[in-house]
């Protein structure tokens, strides 16, 4: 590797301009400092909320809880906000909070290797080089999509693309349309192209635990009082936090989930009358292996007579359409894959070497592991947001990044008061700490309950779930224990000189 640094050089690299991205620039700028830059593969910010615009595309966690809380938002129109309201907030924010300047648009991180000697980052991204004293990764677990690997799947003569690539030039309707795969995104999206197509199959691999919607509009009122009384709202987020807690209990406790269950079995029979269909409808595992989903569209459309249910596994695409394992092709015009996203094998680990030059990737064999979600032994002056086990099957993802964010910065004021520039966590901490989240997840329905999800990788441990209620998270975060990590001074100050931040118009 050569010695020869590039032109520019920042104290913070920060990959992805999500809430994570976004929420680190924020807390950064808060402190005083602003040498950081933000690195955007795509060409505006916003990360999930502006690469998923499939129609009906929403979040399934209350607005007032997805939301940064020091920035309140009394304006959500309904209870479950649109995606086209939550991207227009992290616009909003980082236009409020001047991060704009900082980000670099059409920059994909391609490498990044911690260089030894010089004790910094090297990055390659897909408009240059640069250099960082530390590396910030926001990048995410649904920020990929997975690509299903069916027989024949490049030979399709028709329309395919991913749900979270929608095609709004593709016309969709009285065309013969496919969906395959039955989660968030296709209880959202099958209600709103249902009624235009002239054929639907919904090609269902495990039925999902169903619960009813209470997806209210905002009163004007109400939405003038919280722009009134800001406290109020935050009393309100308090609550809605505190309830949406509640949820974890069943997830934790199994023998709990007759609950959750009956109202979605009530759920189901209420709005689907075709006994054969509903038998098809309903799970036969634990209420919360599979993440939980709310709707009240979802079935009806099912039950309309231009769409069909399809259990038959798929054995392959073909040029026509879909062959299943009976034998029967089903002739489409177009298939939307709603098969997920990349998350226990993100591909930005694949790009994040060590100084040995090995990769995130290859050092977690297929099972990612981090110290609180934040840090990885190995590589030093790097932290991620939104790690691993740090997902959440009841609350919202945006508590645990906050969480975050105040650890970052208690560890950089640590690093400040002892005068060092490097740290890294020790190996044994890390191993210690995923060792008794395993013992936590054990039992809990993510992990016992029957079912096969995207919380568990490719070695069959639970390496998305934080196992629990969000509070003991927060609360473990709150303060950096140095005794956790080797802290040492810089060798030698980086050589790179600074670019001033202001100048970056993206």
């Amino acid at each position: 590797m050569s010695s020869e640094l590039p032109k520019e050089h920042h104290r913070f690299a920060i990959i992805g301009t999500g809430f994570a991205g976004l929420g680190m620039a924020i807390r950064l700028k808060g402190e005083g400092i602003d040498d950081f830059v933000l690195l955007e593969r795509a060409g505006d910010l916003g990360g999930t909320w502006r690469d998923n615009t499939y129609p009906g595309c929403a979040c399934d966690v209350p607005s007032y809880v997805y939301s940064f809380s020091f920035e309140q938002n009394p304006d959500w129109s309904r209870t479950f906000s649109p995606q086209p309201e939550i991207w227009e907030y992290l616009r909003r924010v980082s236009h409020e909070y001047n991060v704009d300047p900082y980000i670099r648009y059409d920059h994909e991180v391609t490498a990044a290797h911690w260089d030894e000697r010089q004790e910094l980052w090297r990055i390659e991204t897909s408009a240059g080089s640069l250099t960082a004293e530390f590396l910030i990764t926001g990048a995410g677990g649904l920020a990929d999509p997975r690509l299903p690997n069916i027989e024949g799947i490049d030979s399709f003569q028709g329309h395919m693309f991913h749900s979270a690539r929608w095609d709004h030039e593709h016309e969709l309707t009285g065309r013969r349309v496919a969906v395959i795969g039955t989660g968030a995104s296709s209880l959202q999206l099958i209600p709103r192209i249902q009624p235009e197509v002239g054929e639907l199959h919904v090609f269902q691999r495990t039925p999902p635990w169903v619960l009813p919607r209470e997806n209210r509009p905002t009163p004007t009122a109400q939405r003038m009082l919280f722009r009134r009384f800001p406290r109020l709202q935050q009393l309100v987020r308090g609550i809605i936090y505190s309830t949406t807690e509640l949820v974890v209990v069943p997830f934790m406790h199994p023998r709990f989930g007759w609950l959750p269950k009956r109202v979605a079995r009530r759920h189901l029979h209420a709005q689907i009358s075709d006994p054969q269909l509903r038998e098809r409808l309903e799970p036969s595992y634990g209420f919360g292996c599979k993440r939980m989903l709310f709707s009240n569209e979802y079935y009806p459309a099912l039950a309309q007579p231009n769409v069909e249910v399809v259990s038959d596994p798929i054995s392959a695409v073909t040029p026509r359409g879909i062959l299943t394992a009976d034998g029967r092709e089903r002739e489409l015009d177009t298939i939307i894959l709603a098969t997920g996203f990349h998350v226990t094998d993100m591909p930005i680990a694949d790009r994040i070497h060590r100084g040995d030059g090995r990769s995130l990737a290859e050092i977690w064999h297929g099972s990612p592991q981090a110290y609180l979600g934040t840090t990885v032994a190995g590589f030093p002056n790097m932290f991620m947001l939104a790690g691993p086990n740090t997902g959440l099957g009841h609350n919202s993802i945006v508590f645990m990044i906050e969480s975050q964010l105040q650890y970052v910065m208690d560890c950089l004021r640590h690093l400040k008061a002892e005068g060092a520039g490097v740290l890294e966590v020790r190996e044994a901490v890390m191993q210690r700490y995923n060792d008794e989240l395993q013992r936590r997840l054990r039992g809990t329905v993510w992990n016992s309950g029957g079912c096969s999800s995207w919380y568990i990788d490719a070695n069959g441990r639970n390496s998305i779930i934080w196992p629990g209620s969000t509070w003991p998270f927060r609360q473990r975060l709150r303060h950096f224990h140095p005794q956790e990590y080797v802290l040492r001074p810089r060798r030698a100050p980086a050589t790179g000189p600074a670019q001033p931040a202001e100048a970056f118009t993206g």
